[in-house]
């Protein structure tokens, strides 16, 4: 039943996330052109969309084929690349929100307005320093799980295959802490963004009180508040992973193990959903590919029960009679 849910959590996580890449790489090709949302987007839909698919596959193995996770160089892979998209989906998220937070929150401060005028400037240089900061983790998880199997190594005549004895929460509460200071520095920058716009809304709010009407500003504040605390709420579910995981790293309780799992699709699938539908462009494509697809399952059931009556009446009319080779023989000789 957890093998079912997980994969089901996979499935919709890799195709939201597949969709937002997709819908933005046919815009860059059509427009010729690339905001600094639509980077930050497609770069963390790639990611998301490689973190799922590589934990789904180590999930898988240490179902069917635990034994494979202890030849090398599996084990050292696995942790490098899912250290590696880890990191890169927090960084990314966490420069999400900087992002909405300076594009779209009012203040008058003189550093503040430098920010707002040099953003999209920067982000492709916080991106960049997202997949080198990611790389680095990733080797290092590399390093230190290679040496722990190294250390507990039973090498076989090849010398390429361990004893599955190995003791797994030595490198990995150490990769674990390094992921911990990470999510620190990113969960601090999400809630000061949080906190500025809420404080930026705020003011807009009590300055807008004698107009009735809807304002442009005001709906770019609680669209984006909505983008950055629902980020929120699912990066405390991943921290509340985090100290599970260091919690149970020494204690085989599988019951946890699955939970940990299946709270740790929750961030890679909803969040990006939410980031859908509150981009116009993303929403609308949805919406197109989701009618579409409507269209063609209605239309898929109208030509089966078209094909069953066909069935049916063929079925009520009967075989149809057929004359035999000798009697049709025998009419050729009488006409002769």
């Amino acid at each position: 039943m957890a093998m079912v849910i997980i994969s089901l959590q996979t499935f919709a996580g890799t195709w939201i996330n597949a969709f937002i890449a997709s819908v933005l790489c046919i815009a860059w090709v059509k427009k010729k052109s690339f905001s600094s949302n639509e980077k930050i987007l497609l770069f963390l839909g790639c990611c998301r969309f490689w973190y799922l698919c590589i934990t789904w596959v180590y999930f898988l193995l240490s179902i069917f084929y635990p034994w494979r996770l202890f030849v090398y160089p599996l084990p050292q892979l696995f942790s490098a690349f899912h250290g590696s998209l880890n990191l890169s989906n927090l960084c990314v998220s966490a420069c999400l929100c900087i992002f909405y937070c300076i594009k779209i929150a009012n203040f008058r401060h003189i550093v503040f307005i430098y920010l707002k005028g040099k953003i999209d400037k920067t982000v492709p240089w916080l991106l960049l320093g997202s997949v080198l900061l990611s790389l680095v983790i990733g080797i290092l998880a590399y390093d230190i799980t290679d040496a722990v199997f190294s250390n507990n190594c039973n090498s076989t005549a090849q010398g390429n295959v361990w004893k599955p004895d190995v003791r797994m929460d030595e490198h990995l509460i150490a990769v674990l802490f390094i992921n911990g200071f990470v999510f620190a520095i990113t969960f601090i920058a999400v809630i000061s963004s949080a906190l500025l716009l809420l404080f930026s809304l705020w003011r807009h709010k009590c300055k807008m009180q004698t107009d009735s009407g809807k304002n442009i500003s005001t709906d770019a504040h609680v669209k984006a508040m909505k983008s950055i605390l629902s980020f929120f709420v699912l990066y405390s579910i991943n921290f509340t992973c985090l100290i599970l995981i260091l919690i149970y790293a020494s204690e085989k309780v599988k019951l946890v193990d699955i939970i940990i799992l299946l709270l740790q699709y929750v961030l890679p699938t909803f969040h990006s959903l939410i980031l859908i539908f509150s981009n116009p462009q993303l929403k609308k494509t949805l919406r197109r590919t989701l009618s579409i697809f409507l269209w063609l399952r209605s239309e898929t059931v109208k030509n089966s029960f078209a094909m069953e009556s066909v069935d049916e009446q063929r079925d009520r009319s009967g075989p149809v009679p057929q004359h035999s080779d000798e009697h049709r023989h025998r009419s050729d000789w009488g006409h002769c």
